[in-house]
C-alpha cells in the first residue's frame, strides 16, 4: 500500500515509469530512514501524539528493523515505491494504529530530504578520511624517497630540476585545499529538514530542536520551503567538493601514466598491479591508472545532470527531483572506488632511480647558470641570451 494510495489501482506502465529504480537506490537510505522515523517518535511523544507505551512499542519495532537490515532481509519492494512506505507498513503490521501515527506531523517530501542529508554527511566524512590516508600515503612516500632528484616540465618539455619528493608533496598540498571543499560542503549540509513537511510547515506545533540534536544536525532550517528548494543545490555541492579531490587525483594519475613508460621509466608499480596484452607477450599495462584518470572525470557529468534537473523548477517539491538521487548516490561510490585505488598504488609505487638521475640533462640547470652570472653583475637579460641557446 503506497502512503498516498487513493481508492483505484496505479497503471502498472505509470508505476513503472514512476518508480523506476528508486526503491532500489532506497536502500542506502534504511538505516538514515530508521533513525529518522526513531527521531520523529521521540519529537510526537514530547507533543503527546505518543504515549509512553506506544513510543516504547516503535522504537523496539525500529530496532527490530535495523537488525534485519543488517542481515539483508529488510527488502524495499518495487509497490511500496520507497523506505518510507516500507517503514511505515512494517509499523502497521506489526503495531497496528500505533504504527498509522508514524506518519503523523511529516511528509515524505522532509523525510528523504533528511535521509539524504544524513547520508551525505556520513558518505563525505568517509571520503574525507580516505583523502587523510592518501595524505598520509603522499607524506610517508615523500620521506621514503627523499633526496632523489627529477626533472620539472614545462609545455612536455624538460625545464628545471626538481625532486621526487617535490613532486609528489604537491599533490599532499592540493588535497590539503581539497579537505577544506569537503568540511564547507559539511557544513551547508548541517541542517535538519524534519519538520518542513511537504514545504510549507505544519498546523500543528512541533519541537525541531529535538529532532534537529537527535539526528546529530547542527541546526534546523529555518524556513520549510527551501527545504525543497535546496534539494539539488545541496547534491551540487556535496559532488562539487568531492569533484576537487578527483580533479588533483586526475592530474597524478596522469603524470604517473607518463612517467611509467618505457621512454620515461622514473616509477613502476609491482606486476600484480598491472594487466598484459592478449596478443603482446611483452606488455605491462597501468591500465589501472587509466581506469583512475576516467573516472575521476565522471563526477563533473554527474554535477551537470543535476543542475540540468534543478533548472527552471518552480518552488516547492516537483517529481523531477527524485532522479537526483541516482547521480548523487553514484559519484559518490564513484569517488570512493577511485580513493581506495589510489591510496594502493600510492603505497605500491616505487621510483627508479636510475632512470631519474640519467634523465638530469645539463638543460635543465640553464636557468641556475643564468642567475649565477647575475650574482656577478651581469644584467638577467643579456645572461638569458647568453644561454639560450
Amino acid at each position: 500500500m503506497k502512503l498516498w494510495q487513493k481508492n483505484h489501482q496505479l497503471n502498472k506502465e505509470i508505476e513503472t515509469f514512476t518508480v523506476e529504480n528508486d526503491f532500489v537506490l532506497d536502500q542506502k537510505l534504511l538505516k538514515y530512514d530508521i533513525k529518522v522515523n526513531l527521531a520523529h517518535a521521540k519529537m510526537l511523544n514530547k507533543i503527546n501524539i505518543l504515549s509512553k507505551t506506544e513510543l516504547e512499542k516503535i522504537i523496539k519495532t525500529l530496532n527490530q528493523i535495523n537488525k534485519l537490515a543488517q542481515k539483508g532481509k529488510f527488502k524495499i519492494k518495487k509497490e511500496q515505491e520507497d523506505v518510507h512506505t516500507a517503514i511505515e507498513e512494517f509499523l502497521t503490521k506489526k503495531l497496528g494504529n500505533i504504527g498509522k501515527k508514524i506518519h503523523t506531523g511529516k511528509s515524505r517530501n522532509d523525510q528523504v530530504m533528511t535521509d539524504l542529508l544524513l547520508y551525505c554527511k556520513d558518505e563525505l566524512d568517509m571520503i574525507k578520511k580516505s583523502i587523510l590516508d592518501l595524505i598520509k600515503e603522499l607524506d610517508a612516500f615523500s620521506k621514503k624517497h627523499s633526496g632523489i632528484p627529477m626533472p620539472g616540465y614545462t609545455h612536455m618539455q624538460k625545464a628545471m630540476p626538481y625532486s621526487v619528493s617535490e613532486w609528489i608533496l604537491s599533490f599532499k598540498e592540493m588535497l590539503e585545499d581539497d579537505i577544506q571543499s569537503i568540511t564547507q560542503a559539511l557544513s551547508l549540509i548541517d541542517k535538519n529538514p524534519l519538520g518542513s513537511a511537504a514545504g510549507y510547515g505544519l498546523p500543528i506545533e512541533i519541537d525541531k530542536q529535538l529532532t534537529t540534536n537527535e539526528l546529530g544536525f547542527k541546526i534546523p532550517h529555518k524556513h520549510a520551503l527551501y527545504v525543497q528548494n535546496s534539494h539539488g543545490k545541496y547534491e551540487i555541492a556535496v559532488l562539487s567538493a568531492i569533484n576537487q579531490s578527483m580533479m588533483t587525483i586526475n592530474k597524478l594519475s596522469t603524470d604517473l601514466l607518463l612517467f611509467t613508460t618505457s621512454e620515461f621509466n622514473f616509477f613502476t608499480l609491482p606486476d600484480e598491479f598491472c594487466t598484459g596484452s592478449s596478443i603482446m607477450p611483452q606488455k605491462k599495462n597501468y591500465d589501472v591508472l587509466e581506469l583512475v584518470k576516467g573516472k575521476t572525470k565522471l563526477i563533473q557529468p554527474k554535477i551537470f545532470e543535476i543542475s540540468l534537473l534543478y533548472s527552471n523548477l518552480p518552488s516547492g517539491y516537483n517529481r523531477d527531483l527524485q532522479l537526483m538521487k541516482e547521480p548523487l548516490m553514484k559519484g559518490i561510490e564513484i569517488s570512493k572506488s577511485v580513493l581506495k585505488i589510489i591510496n594502493l598504488v600510492v603505497k605500491n609505487l616505487k621510483p627508479n632511480k636510475l632512470a631519474l638521475a640519467k634523465a638530469m640533462t645539463s638543460e635543465l640547470y640553464a636557468t641556475e647558470k643564468a642567475l649565477n652570472l647575475v650574482k656577478k653583475g651581469i644584467p638577467f637579460r643579456d645572461a638569458y641570451k647568453k644561454l639560450k641557446n
